[in-house]
C-alpha cells in the first residue's frame, strides 16, 4: 500500500471514528513496525509475524517513550489516547480497515487495563532527588540566567 492510500484510509477511519486523530492511527502503526523489528519477527506475513497485546503494548510504550520521553502523556491524549484500551480501539479499527492483521484469538477487551499511564509514562522520569518532579536534563540550547 502506498502512502497515499494509506493516509486516505487513516482519513476515513478519522471520520468515521473522531475520537482519535490520524496522527494516533499512524503512531500506532508506527510502534507496531518498532515493536516487529524489536522481537526480531520475519517481515514476510505468517503466524509467526504476529505480535501479541501484550507484545503490542510493550513495545508501543517503549516506543512512545523513545519518541517523546516526558512529554508523552500530554501527546497521546492530545490525539485521544488515555487508557490502553484506546491502543485497542485504534488497532482494531486499522484491522477492520486491512492496515493490520489479527487471530481469532484477538481481542479489544484484550487491550483493557494493559497498563497504568502514569506507571508507564511518567514515573520513568520522576525522580526521588526532586521530590517527584521530572527531571530536566540542561542542554546546550538554554540561556542562563543574568
Amino acid at each position: 500500500m502506498d502512502i497515499e492510500d494509506f493516509m486516505t484510509i487513516i482519513s476515513k477511519m478519522h471520520l468515521e471514528d473522531p475520537r482519535y486523530l490520524p496522527e494516533a492511527y499512524i503512531f500506532v502503526q508506527e510502534a507496531l513496525v518498532f515493536t516487529s523489528k524489536l522481537l526480531n519477527k520475519p517481515s514476510s506475513k505468517g503466524p509467526e509475524r504476529h505480535v501479541t497485546v501484550n507484545e503490542l503494548l510493550e513495545g508501543i510504550r517503549c516506543y512512545t517513550i523513545e519518541q517523546f520521553g516526558p512529554m508523552a502523556p500530554r501527546v497521546l491524549n492530545s490525539w485521544g489516547i488515555k487508557t490502553t484500551e484506546d491502543f485497542g480501539e485504534i488497532v482494531f479499527n486499522l484491522v477492520h480497515n486491512r492496515i493490520m492483521g489479527c487471530t481469532e484469538k484477538d481481542k479489544r477487551e484484550d487491550f483493557t487495563n494493559g497498563y497504568d499511564f502514569h506507571d508507564a509514562f511518567v514515573k520513568p522520569f520522576l525522580s526521588e532527588k526532586t521530590g517527584g518532579f521530572p527531571v530536566l536534563e540542561n542542554t546546550d540550547n538554554q540561556q542562563e540566567d543574568k
